[in-house]
């Protein structure tokens, strides 16, 4: 796939929202460790909402940054506390980082990555080791802009990219939260994946998924 439409943006979206509704159960019991076992549900509401707006635009009348501005705005209103403005700032800085496209290419799709992870971490105020999603978005990020500068493919690059966020999930298990809900338990988050961390993989195990088919 060399070029992305509105058409395959809101196929991606809906990718992404079927995932998580067959990850929620799994995502609940995670969230239920160490927070108050919602997040599966919270994940499911936002992507299923966000999918859901982002699917009656009119393709041939709505650009790239339209349909994740819509998503923006669906998910925030679906979550409106804790992740939901994260993922609503992932959205509307990737809208900003591809705003006049009118589809894109392979380094609008990164640009779009990093927009993302930079969006969750600046919004959540989080850094790698601390036991939230950027655990995941950030070391993916990185990775998938190395395989860019490389010259490989985007499917290499996002695979990349999941690698080293499923590497981050994997690690959150032996930290301490030190921020989010999971932060009051203090020692007692240590041996347990973190929730979002374990979500925000899913989301970029879609976006690998995706570009290879």
């Amino acid at each position: 796939m060399s070029e992305f439409t509105v058409s395959d943006l809101q196929g991606l979206l809906r990718t992404i929202a079927e995932r998580m509704s067959a990850e929620r159960d799994h995502l609940c019991q995670l969230d239920g460790v160490i927070g108050d076992a919602d997040h599966g549900i919270a994940m499911e509401l936002g992507f299923t909402a966000a999918a859901k707006a982002a699917g009656e635009l009119d393709p041939a009348a709505t650009e790239p940054t339209g349909v994740l501005n819509t998503a923006a705005k669906a998910f925030l209103n679906a979550v409106g506390a804790s992740s939901g403005p994260l993922y609503a700032t992932a959205f509307m800085r990737a809208a900003a980082a591809v705003k006049g496209k009118v589809s894109l290419d392979y380094g609008d799709m990164c640009e779009i990555f990093a927009a993302m992870a930079k969006g969750i971490q600046d919004r959540g105020k989080a850094e790698v080791g601390e036991k939230t999603m950027v655990d995941a978005w950030a070391p993916a990020a990185a990775a998938c802009a190395r395989a860019g500068a490389e010259g490989l493919s985007l499917s290499e690059c996002y695979a990349a990219a999941l690698a080293a966020a499923e590497a981050g999930r994997d690690a959150t298990r032996d930290m301490v939260a030190s921020k989010g809900r999971s932060a009051r338990l203090g020692d007692r988050s240590l041996g347990h994946v973190d929730p979002g961390a374990a979500s925000a993989t899913i989301v970029i195990s879609s976006l690998r998924d995706f570009v290879r088919r």
